[in-house]
């Protein structure tokens, strides 16, 4: 029997922490080539260091996108993150690209041709995962810890509190009762400083962000409540610690409240299943909860190279639904395509929607009017109720 009464934990990372550098600058990499050529395939990875930038991997697409492009596109993502520190300056960085075209032996396992649809650009499994903890369906731990961080660069990035600097964590503890949370035990805040801030300043600026966030009275006890518990915070970013796309898939997901596959989501385009699936799979649970079948919902599915139709897809209720696991599985399949080609075109993912995703979350997100984070709709929740009226 699953535990009702337990605490538990999630982190997230600001846009100015040096992974989510490279998630930014390798997911703006996305967006210029598929604002360019939406059928464009880019794998691009980035690594960030001292006043360094290095981009590798492969592409195809149009010529006009020249390796100066790139540097370009970099310069311009970290310049708004807004780093203009010595040691890691959007003008002054030395940028270094590595990106040449793709290998014709992908490309041909992915592209369509003849009576071939379009093939999963690799292997792999992929979760989505939903839940009625918050009202975005998503994990609540995971939910809170995005949003301090994300008001605190608000903030920063208005002006409204110029002592913040772009690198910065967050953890939060919640204490569930009967499977449900119902307040904070501990909150972790560690964020980047001017130099002229003493810690317990910065305690007092971070202090009304968390309560802003979390529900009325969920607020931790004070002696739980750690702002930059080593001290000082000034070197931060690039300059304090080196930075790689794609490593971290547990605070891009659900915080470790449900299952991610293996493979990151930035820097990729949507032929590639580890991101367009994982959206999928998002898109499918959230609406399973939306349509009121479960209270919770995780979803699997796992391609080959090269195939189009998943090998599997696995539905797991929790012990909450109201409707048999295996149906359902086969109305999953009857609603949406999820093929690769199925998954791009339900989801419009062709576009240049991916920058806005590197942080705070690629899930719990408001949907947007030019189509970015559309797997966050519920417009399949009326479908959902009459297959199984």
């Amino acid at each position: 029997m699953a535990r009702s009464d337990y605490l538990f934990t999630s982190e997230s990372v600001s846009e100015g922490h040096p992974d989510k550098v490279c998630d930014r600058i390798s997911d703006a990499v996305v967006d210029a080539y598929l604002g360019a050529q939406p059928d464009a395939r880019v794998a691009v990875e980035t690594m960030v260091t001292t006043n360094r930038i290095v981009l590798a991997g492969e592409v195809r697409g149009p010529d006009t996108i020249t390796h100066s492009h790139l540097e370009e596109i970099a310069r311009e993502a970290v310049k708004q993150i807004g780093y203009e520190q010595n040691g890691f300056h959007w003008r002054d960085a030395a940028v270094e690209v590595y990106v040449h075209s793709q290998s014709s032996d992908i490309a041909q396992g992915v592209d369509a041709a003849g009576n071939k649809d379009e093939g999963a650009g690799d292997q792999g499994i992929m979760f989505g995962y939903a839940c009625r903890e918050t009202p975005a369906l998503m994990p609540a731990p995971i939910y809170y810890a995005h949003n301090i961080l994300k008001a605190m660069a608000d903030a920063r990035h208005s002006g409204a509190q110029p002592g913040l600097e772009p690198d910065a964590k967050s953890q939060v503890t919640l204490r569930y009762a009967g499977g449900k949370p119902v307040g904070a035990t501990s909150i972790v805040v560690s964020t980047q400083h001017g130099e002229s801030l003493s810690t317990e300043a910065v305690r007092e600026i971070v202090r009304p962000f968390v309560l802003d966030v979390l529900p009325d009275g969920w607020m931790c006890p004070e002696a739980e409540f750690y702002v930059n518990p080593t001290g000082r915070f000034v070197i931060g970013g690039p300059d304090g610690d080196c930075g790689l796309t794609g490593r971290k898939i547990i605070v891009d997901t659900y915080g470790g409240a449900a299952p991610h596959g293996g493979g990151a989501f930035s820097g990729k385009d949507p032929t590639k299943v580890d991101r367009s699936a994982a959206y999928a799979c998002r898109y499918l649970a959230k609406n399973v909860v939306a349509a009121g079948l479960a209270d919770r919902c995780t979803i699997q599915v796992s391609y080959a190279i090269g195939v189009s139709k998943p090998l599997s897809l696995y539905v797991d209720l929790h012990g909450t639904g109201q409707v048999d696991e295996a149906r359902l599985e086969t109305v999953l399949s009857e609603v949406m395509d999820l093929s690769p080609r199925g998954i791009r075109e339900h989801l419009r993912l062709d576009r240049p929607i991916y920058a806005r995703t590197a942080a705070y979350g690629h899930f719990g997100r408001e949907p947007e009017p030019d189509g970015g984070f559309s797997w966050e709709k519920v417009d399949l929740a009326d479908e959902l109720k009459s297959a199984f009226a």
